[in-house]
């Protein structure tokens, strides 16, 4: 076949599948089965090398949390995953990764329209120019876990992790027949992605969606507000204005800091926000690998106590940033996450920005009404494991198609099952590896005394 390369260098889709494709005899779809660690690796020190940059007093509670099952461990720790992984083939075909994809990292959003969309919800450890191959893998080795913690059986488990694996080659597939503006384009509407839902789980769904846009607070995720509308209520472990240790809370959101933010928004964004001034802030304890980070939320209001909440949060190196060329890392990692986000997601938050206080530590700013829905989430991993997880593996694909090569990557997965098996097989691996890992943290000083 001749070339129809034109004279700016962009290739046909067919000839991008035919590369994607001829990669295979480089890297066979089969070696993806492979895992192996070093015996003398130690998951531990690899989990502590993070809390140098943690608030010390709450590094206890990030352990307490991961020791509550394996697939708590899992979430935990992504830098172990991805020190395990960066030995392991990879294809060769970059895009904008997750860096931490488990099942838990994907949520429910209300869109700017009105939509509920489904997406990944969680870009601490984005970084672009890595292999999509990272992201999957954690993404069926979660599967596994989460599996395995649900008490199914092995078999089971290994066929949930190769039926997530089939999904996202489907619809990678799917998506590589499609110009990059419909790819662009393209969002996970829940209604729409309820169809392999029984019935009944489809109605209770569909009902807490109801009631969630009825209750009028901003986020499940977001703390409570004092009746007078001017402050946060403190909640135990959760929300407070002073540290364990007897700290007050520091804010980031100092003018300084502020300016720096605002700077940082589209224009129209920024206008909006000055309308609000900042009227109190509190640490907030978030997730199972965030635990002991700096991340503080802020209540603004207006003089009619009209009220929003922004999420400060720390942006530390990421995980997964030894995957990627070095011309690719990122300068300011505040400004990595909300790049990563504005990519991958399909209805951004328009108050995504950065920031950084006077000590030079780095944050990402954004705002919480954009996650009040997330829980159905969780509602769905624990009830509907075999649909959430392949619905997870689609929306994957989707995030990997805006900011990748779609035809490149469908090139190399193929139409056949010789990539989920693989993975399946790494998954089961990696699962019983992680169980090992969590009980040398529980049996070790790290876990806090009861």
């Amino acid at each position: 076949m001749s070339s129809t390369t034109n004279e700016k260098g962009l290739k046909t889709r067919d000839e991008r599948f035919a590369e994607g494709r001829g990669m295979r005899t480089v890297v066979p779809r089969e070696s993806h089965a492979q895992f192996t660690v070093d015996t003398n690796r130690d998951p531990l020190p690899l989990l502590t090398a993070g809390d140098v940059h943690r608030v010390p007093s709450l590094v206890p509670e990030r352990y307490k949390r991961m020791g509550v099952n394996p697939f708590a461990f899992y979430r935990g720790a992504a830098a172990v995953m991805a020190h395990d992984l960066l030995p392991m083939p990879r294809i060769g075909l970059p895009v904008q990764v997750c860096g931490d994809c488990h099942l838990m990292n994907f949520g429910v959003f209300a869109s700017p329209e009105g939509a509920v969309l489904f997406d990944i919800n969680d870009f601490d450890e984005t970084h672009p120019g890595v292999d999509f191959i990272v992201d999957l893998k954690r993404l069926v080795a979660s599967v596994a876990v989460a599996a395995a913690a649900a008490g199914l059986p092995e078999k089971r488990a290994q066929a949930l992790a190769q039926a997530t694996s089939k999904a996202y080659r489907d619809f990678m597939l799917d998506l590589a027949g499609k110009s990059p503006l419909e790819v662009w384009e393209t969002r996970m509407d829940l209604e729409d992605q309820l169809h392999d839902l029984d019935d009944t789980l489809k109605t209770s769904l569909l009902e807490k969606l109801l009631k969630a846009e009825k209750k009028g607070k901003d986020s499940d995720e977001a703390p409570d507000i004092a009746e007078h509308g001017l402050a946060f209520e403190d909640e135990p472990g959760k929300v407070f204005h002073v540290l364990p240790d007897g700290t007050k809370v520091k804010t980031v959101l100092k003018p300084d800091s502020r300016r720096i933010y605002e700077a940082t928004l589209l224009p129209e964004c920024a206008m909006l926000l000055r309308n609000y001034a900042l009227v109190d802030v509190a640490f907030k304890v978030v997730g199972v690998g965030s635990v002991g980070t700096y991340c503080a939320v802020g209540l603004w209001a207006t003089a009619d106590k009209e009220q929003m909440i922004l999420q400060v949060k720390q942006a530390d190196v990421s995980a997964v940033a030894a995957f990627a060329p070095g011309a690719l890392k990122a300068s300011h990692q505040g400004k990595r996450v909300v790049d990563g986000q504005r990519a991958m997601q399909a209805a951004a938050d328009p108050f995504l920005g950065w920031t950084q206080d006077e000590t030079g530590r780095q944050f990402y700013v954004r705002h919480l009404k954009n996650r009040r829905l997330a829980a159905i989430g969780g509602i769905m991993e624990t009830k509907a494991l075999p649909a959430y997880a392949t619905l997870c593996g689609r929306t994957l694909a989707r995030a990997h198609a805006r900011t990748g090569d779609p035809a490149m990557i469908a090139g190399y997965v193929g139409a056949s099952d010789a990539l989920d098996d693989a993975l399946a097989q790494f998954a089961m691996a990696y699962a019983r590896q992680t169980v090992a890992d969590h009980a040398k943290l529980v049996a070790s000083n790290l876990m806090p005394k009861e």
